[in-house]
């Protein structure tokens, strides 16, 4: 059967959409969660909402463990699991405020969560318990990302935290950000050499793990999201990153409306999609990198909010080889 090549997804969050997620091995299923305190399940191929559960707060990330089983967390302070076939819902625990990511890592088996109180958190989603709590650093968590053994965290202070998942005593190393300004996203390449992170300042970064001098000239950050408009350059915050796991392309999300596809590598564009309703506020592509999910919400960017205000929006795109593929 021929999709369309970009579909709307019916009936999305009524607030800020914060993250959206796909299966694993599937794009047929999307997680998202919401400020409208939801997290929701998509049958994106039949374009349904298959589940619903709420939060008492704003939504601020969801994952998936496995195809059935999902964790989510937020501005009511507390990690949720959420089994979709059950409907249970379990209260794995708390951070001291608000829980700004949350992520699955199947090396150690683990959920990892970050947090404004200044630490992640490993948990153990069989038995239900924090097995770890590690002080970022005197840093908020804004972003975090694992790969493997790898975890990368990026804090509120410029900092960005390197670990090893098997060794949690301390962190590998300490970075400062290569980014002038507040970090939004981190994300580790699905070839574990390094991250990329984007700033509120239409600026992304590419970066390599290892410290030799060889490697370390390779690093390199480029301006994107921005727009001149009568010689006045405008310069939007760069939300969101997904990795493409086929091509290690990459996408990202601007307050702009736009997305980008980059080959960070040969430091090329490769593509930019037409302007959506709102500013990008999450983005991810499918395990096989045919479909990318691409969240528009407004988020108070403007001094005087748009008329009419924005309603949140949600599109799953499927990508073609020439959008993604190293040229």
């Amino acid at each position: 059967m021929a999709h369309k090549a970009e579909v709307q997804i019916l009936n999305p969050p009524s607030d800020v959409i914060s993250s959206v997620k796909f299966s694993p091995k599937t794009n047929q299923f999307l997680l998202v969660s919401s400020w409208d305190t939801t997290v929701r399940l998509y049958d994106v191929v039949n374009n349904t909402l298959r589940h619903k559960f709420f939060h008492t707060s704003p939504v601020l990330d969801c994952a998936f463990l496995d195809s059935v089983k999902t964790v989510s967390g937020g501005l009511d302070n507390t990690v949720k699991l959420y089994d979709l076939n059950t409907h249970i819902e379990h209260n794995l625990g708390t951070h001291d405020a608000a829980v700004k990511c949350v992520e699955y890592a199947s090396m150690v088996n683990g959920i990892l969560t970050g947090s404004w109180d200044r630490t992640v958190k490993l948990w153990d989603g069989r038995e239900k318990e924090c097995v770890g709590t590690y002080e970022q650093s005197a840093g908020k968590v804004y972003s975090l990302s694992c790969i493997e053994e790898r975890l990368v965290v990026a804090t509120s202070d410029r900092k960005v935290l390197i670990w090893d998942l098997r060794h949690m005593s301390n962190y590998i190393e300490r970075r400062e950000s290569s980014l002038k300004y507040q970090t939004r996203t981190v994300r580790c390449f699905p070839n574990k050499e390094g991250y990329v992170m984007s700033s509120i300042e239409g600026r992304v970064a590419l970066e390599y793990f290892n410290p030799s001098p060889e490697w370390q000239k390779k690093k390199f950050a480029f301006k994107c999201h921005r727009a001149k408009q009568n010689d006045i350059e405008h310069i939007y915050p760069v939300n969101a990153i997904s990795f493409h796991n086929v091509y290690h392309t990459f996408a990202t999300g601007g307050s702009d409306g736009f997305v980008n596809i980059w080959d960070g590598f040969n430091k090329k564009r490769l593509c930019q999609f037409h302007m959506y309703d709102s500013s990008i506020s999450s983005l991810c592509f499918s395990d096989d990198g045919s479909a990318l999910a691409i969240a528009c919400s407004y988020m108070d960017e403007a001094e005087t909010p748009p008329e009419p205000y924005p309603e949140p929006t949600l599109y799953v795109r499927y990508v073609s080889e020439q959008e993604t593929r190293p040229k």
